[in-house]
């Protein structure tokens, strides 16, 4: 029987370790959904549709990943995509604490939905979305750091005011 998993996230914008983990992620589970949270009170900097856009184009090349939007439950929507997996991304101890709690709680509301931590590439293990933006706001450079095409949205954004 086919493993799905589901990778969840806000992913505003997604940066180059959210990619390296949906590579990684492709490989082991015979399809991944990219799943991107709509979460208003975050106050994101890009609407739900660009970052599924940005993300689509990332995860073209990619034969078993497909991008979806869900709100409610996280295990919920595994449910209803038929995923028995959940995949996290853990860069230090601080983002371990944050995600043991939150994988003990979906084991609870949903003991069927097994979570699989990764760690991203060295290279990306200070990364953040937050962070990213945060540079960038301050002219700094993110080359690296995001796909191109994540860098196009955000100079586009700037150059718009926002």
């Amino acid at each position: 029987m086919p493993v799905k998993a589901l990778y969840p996230g806000t992913f505003d914008p997604p940066t180059n370790g959210h990619v390296d983990l949906i590579q990684r992620g492709s490989k082991l589970f015979d399809h991944l959904t990219v799943a991107i949270l709509v979460n208003p009170v975050k106050n994101p900097l890009f609407t739900v549709e660009e970052r599924v856009e940005m993300l689509e184009e990332v995860t073209g090349p990619l034969g078993n990943v497909s991008v979806a939007t869900f709100d409610g439950l996280m295990v919920a929507f595994a449910r209803e995509v038929g995923a028995s997996a959940v995949l996290r991304g853990i860069r230090a101890i601080s983002d371990y604490e944050h995600e043991f709690q939150m994988a003990l709680m979906n084991r609870r509301l949903a003991p069927e939905v097994e979570t699989v931590f990764l760690q991203p590439a060295g290279r990306y293990s200070f990364v953040s979305s937050r962070m990213v933006k945060e540079v960038f706001s301050f002219g700094g450079d993110i080359s690296g750091l995001v796909p191109p095409n994540v860098v196009k949205k955000l100079r586009a954004r700037i150059k718009n005011g926002g």
